[in-house]
């Protein structure tokens, strides 16, 4: 019997001309770890898209944007993700990192190289591949910044 696929609800943060990410934790069992990717996380059950967006965002950062737009929902067999883009309005010195191992702005020569330094990590970790695409196609469409 095959499972339906999981749903997550992931957000494209930016300000000017470059992109909040999260350096996920070193954990192999996690998706993407050690790698740069969008804060986000699964709906919960009877959870809509955009209350998981804003949910994830709050216990990962603690950060409400004043304004979220869906991207797109992206399908696979194995997971549906539902892409959204804000602005991000705050310094990074007022977020909260309560999940992941790093955050940081990623300039779009970071996007399109696919990797980025992290002081807390003392390296260099590269972008999770769907985050990047998503990123890239972000930009391509040159999809209005608000922030």
């Amino acid at each position: 019997m095959n499972k339906p696929p999981v749903e997550v609800a992931i957000a494209i943060l930016y300000r000017e001309d470059a992109f909040l990410m999260q350096l996920r934790d070193d954990n192999p069992n996690i998706f993407w770890p050690g790698y740069w990717g969008f804060f986000g996380g699964h709906l919960d059950p009877g959870e809509t898209p955009e209350i998981a967006m804003e949910r994830e965002l709050m216990e990962e950062i603690r950060y409400a944007p004043p304004v979220i737009e869906l991207f797109g929902s992206f399908p696979t067999t194995e997971v549906i993700r539902h892409v959204f883009h804000a602005p991000l309005t705050v310094p990074l010195e007022d977020l909260e990192l309560h999940e992941g191992w790093d955050l940081g702005l990623l300039t779009r020569e970071d996007i399109v190289r696919g990797d980025r330094h992290s002081e807390r990590a003392g390296k260099v970790c590269p972008l999770a591949p769907p985050h990047q695409q998503f990123l890239l196609d972000f930009m391509a469409r040159g999809t209005r910044l608000i922030g």
